[in-house]
């Protein structure tokens, strides 16, 4: 006993002597850090006093100044706090050049690196963080994680370790270190740094991670990044990266790590934007934080898919058989002939009347139907067809009017005909005839018009049938809107277009009239700033588009993402097992017709970093049912917990409320409760008072999220949502970390064990 005690003593006292080691580093970086900052803030004030000058060359040099002034000061403010996660232990390298980060770029060890006695020199040692700094001899003190240099640290293994001896993650709170864990990539070698033998310390860095509590907010796993997901995040951008993984093979993290990693790599290439599509939400609000994180904001935007219509907010759920009618491909050809159907409501004008040379003319019912048709013969938005319409009215006019043929000199034919058209298009009664025979339509308003069951089933006729029109009309009835009337609503801005509208006055800058510069430039050009925030605002198409979860989108939500990247390169992440959308191969018809005929590259991730195996096994029996032949990743840890099962005792909300309670007392971190989605109001009210730590969340909601534990509640009453509900199912039993109980009605058929029938081998 006084032995081990003594070797426990040895093992603290070597762990903290290498935790003063981290910890002057981190002195250094941070001293360097203030400097940077006092730097940045040089050069604001500076550029601000520049504005005094009074010339319009000075102010633009001013604008230009604090712009790239102010985003530096920024990012050095964010990345402020725990920057520094990891280090790397490096032999000599092959060659000697110098990356522009002032690492060597060597990958290999050098001939002769390792002595024949199997002894080395450490030549190098990297710190990783998540931004770049540099000393005052432009001597690295932190790799950004994004540089080539900093590669090693994320796909070195024991197998095939290059030049990495010891790869460390260092945990640290503002400017403590708080701990380190070591991972040895050559065990065999021994190792000296300064002539001392290289110390390793703790068990392993990613299983220190994973076991940490989770938040409402997902962070990011910079620290903990492996190899396979590594390739994805630095894989080349051309074309489309597909990427396919199981729950908890981290598809979410990679892809904002990869929208991160593509801006530092290319930052002008990816000046028009970076667009990450999510699924929810929830999944917006629990992934938007790592970004900023990672050294990037700004240039990339996070939208929910009922997000992405400006001025418009998905707050519903559909229906499985509504959302399979408004979903569909076939909704393309309903929406078409709604937008010119929609051209006849409100009492549309049977009969125009004009007065011209002194004559009255008119054009009736049939001839109006006419001309409307031969209009709406091409296939041009709808709105942008009123100047046709206006021309083939007068054409119309001028031929009834019998003028045509009053003069063979054709330049006095064509004065005639312009003196008839301005005379026409002055009078009142002309204009208003065609604000309400040719309207300009709005997307909201063709959508409120197909609330009508009547006139929907008009449009819809040999399309939908009667059920469909009848549960689709009353669907769109409600207050709100759903993510497929989104979609919807976008198809709709297509087919109708938009006529341009007069750009917004910008008000002068303050400054300007400080100068006396108002008289001579009474709008002042765009600054470099106000330019690139008013394009941010307006932007509707991206250098890249990011797709998470794709494997959820509809037909009409692909063609909705696909006009937001008609020139971007692609990421699209997803997994078909989890799929919530009732017809895969429609939906991968629309993806292909989205992503077009760029090539595409594509990578597996097979590694479950979420689930213990005693989760991940049970959720497997639910893959076998809802995929049959599909294989489910590879759990990396055992914790030695199993499932638990209940059976609902005296109510359902109790019986939750009892088993949320228990697993809070059990876990550090958060609790969801999935249920299916008709229960999501009810099980709000089930856990009310038992804290923040809990929430209950749709079947449908749960998507990409993940808890410390889990209680899933009747997982039949999920199976039979929608034909895609075994697959939902299968997401629900795979979002804990540590711990999951399974809660089982009447309609479960519980064992006398409590295990449903779904869930029994």
């Amino acid at each position: 006993m006084a032995a081990q005690a003594q070797q426990e003593t040895a093992l603290d006292s070597l762990r903290d002597r290498e935790i003063g080691v981290e910890q002057e580093h981190l002195d250094r970086v941070y001293l360097r850090l203030e400097e940077k900052i006092h730097e940045a803030e040089f050069l604001m004030n500076d550029a601000a006093q520049r504005g005094q000058v009074g010339t319009p060359g000075a102010l633009a040099e001013r604008d230009a100044q604090v712009f790239r002034a102010g985003i530096h000061l920024n990012r050095l403010n964010n990345e402020f706090e725990d920057f520094l996660f990891g280090r790397i232990d490096l032999l000599l390298g092959k060659d000697g050049k110098k990356g522009p980060d002032g690492a060597y770029t060597a990958v290999e060890p050098a001939e002769g690196a390792v002595r024949d006695d199997n002894t080395a020199d450490i030549a190098e040692t990297l710190h990783i963080g998540r931004i770049g700094v540099l000393d005052q001899d432009y001597t690295p003190l932190v790799i950004d994680w994004r540089a080539p240099a900093a590669a090693p640290f994320y796909r070195s293994t024991p197998v095939d370790p290059g030049r990495v001896v010891r790869r460390r993650v260092i945990r640290s709170k503002g400017r403590k270190v708080l701990g380190v864990e070591d991972d040895l990539m050559r065990p065999e070698l021994k190792a000296l740094l300064g002539g001392q033998e290289l110390p390793v310390i703790g068990d392993g860095a990613l299983m220190a991670a994973l076991g940490q509590a989770r938040s409402h907010t997902m962070r990011d796993i910079v620290a903990s990044i492996q190899a396979e997901q590594d390739l994805v995040i630095r894989a080349p951008a051309a074309s489309v990266t597909y990427v396919e993984g199981g729950p908890g093979t981290g598809k979410t993290a990679v892809a904002l790590h990869r929208a991160a990693y593509l801006l530092y790599q290319d930052r002008r290439r990816y000046a028009g934007g970076i667009l990450i599509v999510s699924p929810t939400p929830l999944l917006v609000a629990y992934t938007e934080g790592v970004l900023p994180s990672l050294g990037e904001e700004g240039q990339v935007a996070i939208r929910a898919i009922g997000s992405l219509v400006e001025g418009a907010e998905a707050t519903l759920y559909d229906s499985p058989s509504v959302a399979r009618a408004k979903g569909s491909s076939r909704m393309i050809k309903v929406l078409r002939k709604a937008a010119r159907g929609a051209l006849e409501l409100n009492d549309s004008p049977t009969r125009l009347r004009v007065v011209a040379f002194g004559r009255r003319l008119e054009l009736e019912a049939e001839e109006l139907a006419g001309i409307r048709r031969a209009v709406l013969g091409g296939t041009a938005p709808v709105n942008l067809l009123r100047p046709r319409a206006r021309k083939l009215l007068l054409d119309a006019l001028w031929e009834r009017s019998g003028a045509a043929g009053r003069h063979s000199d054709p330049e006095l034919a064509a004065e005639l005909r312009s003196s008839f058209d301005e005379d026409i298009t002055s009078e009142d009664s002309f204009i208003a005839f065609l604000d309400a025979w040719w309207p300009e339509l709005t997307p909201a308003a063709v959508l409120a018009a197909m609330a009508d069951e009547r006139r929907l089933g008009r449009w819809a006729r040999r399309i939908m049938n009667p059920g469909e029109v009848r549960r689709v009309a009353r669907s769109l009835r409600r207050d709100g809107s759903s993510v497929h009337d989104i979609a919807m609503l976008d198809e709709l801005q297509a087919i109708l277009g938009a006529p341009a509208r007069p750009r917004k006055k910008r008000d002068l800058d303050p400054l300007d009239q400080l100068t006396g510069l108002e008289e001579l430039m009474p709008v002042r050009e765009e600054s470099q700033r106000e330019r690139a925030e008013r394009l941010a605002a307006e932007r509707t198409e991206y250098a890249h588009v990011i797709v998470d979860e794709a494997q959820d989108l509809t037909p009409m939500q692909w063609r909705m993402v696909g006009r937001r990247g008609r020139h971007a390169t692609w990421t699209v992440v997803g997994d078909p097992a989890q799929s919530s959308w009732s017809d895969p191969d429609e939906a991968a018809e629309a993806r292909d017709e989205a992503l077009g005929t760029r090539p595409r590259r594509r990578f597996e991730l097979t590694v479950n970093y979420r689930n213990p195996a005693e989760i991940a096994e049970l959720a497997s029996k639910v893959l076998a049912l809802a995929m049959p032949g599909s294989e489910s990743p590879r759990a990396v840890r055992s914790t030695g917990v199993e499932p638990r099962f209940t059976v609902v005792e005296d109510t359902l909300g109790e019986t939750v409320r009892n088993e949320a309670a228990r697993l809070l007392e059990r876990v550090d971190g958060t609790v969801g409760v999935v249920v299916a989605m008709q229960r999501r109001e009810e099980a709000r009210r089930w856990l009310a008072g038992l804290g923040d730590r809990v929430v209950a969340l749709g079947s449908l909601e749960a998507k990409g999220l993940e808890y410390d534990a889990t209680v899933v509640v009747s997982p039949a009453e999920i199976a039979d949502e929608s034909p895609a509900g075994l697959r939902v199912l299968y997401v629900a039993l795979t979002r804990a970390t540590q711990q999951l109980t399974v809660v089982s009605a009447q309609r479960d058929e519980p064992d006398a064990a409590g295990v449903p029938d779904l869930l029994r081998d």
